[in-house]
């Protein structure tokens, strides 16, 4: 449903998305993440026609991008990070006039449907201004699906929203890949990324990376080891001198040690730590987390793929 090859925007001097090259399937949701400035917004007005690319082909529900443009404006929803509204006029005239520049028939029905779906139905006739950020995010997905679009880009949709808020669009943007509905979600919201998306696509200018939260998880080398003792003392240093062990800190009674594989590594390790007169009270695997492949890919990437 969405097909990029070497897709890039430049801003005068100052490269925007560079030869970004990803699809995104049907039904699927599909993560975008990176730092600000990584060129997420900027690939997602492209996509929807809202800003030309300097070089590359995209394609958004079987329409070129550059070529026809029309056709993907009336076929995709957005939802930005702060949807702009008609703060005097009620949830269902604001929905109506929206649903009139879609030229969606039926509009009366459609809004009904989608106030309903996501529990505003009893205030259709209240001013937007009266409502809370989160139901304005949720009115914003209704405007979105108001022409029941294939294809969604949602640009930070829980950015500032309450715990229980937050929780409702997530539930939300999950049912929509069941509609098959294929979903193009931006965000920070590292914890949110990995629930909700099928595949992650890291982005910092260029692609750095793109797979399953887990297998991403997988690629990274390494794994933390978190060892609990009776009696911390210096000495037990010596132990980190082992050729598998990439780093160590300890703090109180816990000792952390990055090694290359747990599963092979963590005997030795132990055997090392009771040989130098340590009591372990407790060995557990802190496994890699979403963060840790952010930080490590993202953070840290100079922008080379």
């Amino acid at each position: 449903m969405i097909r990029t090859e070497g897709l890039t925007r430049r801003f005068g001097d100052r490269l925007a998305v560079d030869g970004l090259t990803l699809e995104a399937r049907e039904g699927e949701i599909l993560g975008l993440l990176g730092p600000n400035g990584a060129g997420k917004t900027t690939t997602v007005r492209m996509l929807a026609s809202l800003l030309a690319p300097t070089a590359g082909r995209a394609w958004v529900a079987g329409y070129e991008v550059g070529k026809e443009a029309s056709a993907i404006r009336s076929t995709v929803g957005i939802l930005t990070e702060a949807p702009g509204f008609y703060k005097r006029l009620s949830l269902e005239r604001n929905l109506r006039y929206f649903a009139e520049l879609y030229g969606v028939n039926d509009a009366r029905s459609r809004i009904r449907h989608y106030l309903a779906r996501l529990g505003l139905a009893d205030r259709s006739r209240d001013a937007v201004a009266t409502l809370s950020k989160g139901l304005r995010q949720r009115l914003a997905l209704a405007r979105a699906l108001l022409h029941e679009p294939k294809v969604l880009f949602l640009d930070e949709p829980t950015s500032g929203l309450d715990p229980e808020s937050a929780r409702d669009v997530r539930r939300f943007i999950g049912e929509l890949a069941s509609e098959r509905r294929t979903v193009l979600l931006c965000t920070h919201n590292l914890p949110e990324a990995e629930e909700l998306c099928a595949r992650i696509a890291l982005l910092r200018t260029r692609l750095i990376a793109l797979d399953r939260p887990e297998a991403l998880k997988q690629r990274m080398s390494g794994s933390r080891v978190v060892v609990g003792l009776a009696n911390p003392r210096l000495e037990f240093a010596a132990a980190l001198e082992l050729p598998f062990v990439r780093g160590a800190t300890l703090e109180g009674n816990t000792l952390s040690v990055e090694v290359a594989d747990s599963e092979r590594d963590v005997p030795a390790l132990v055997r090392r730590l009771v040989e130098l007169g340590a009591e372990i009270r407790s060995v557990t695997r802190d496994e890699r987390t979403l963060e840790d492949v952010y930080l490590e890919l993202v953070g840290g990437n100079d922008g080379a793929a």
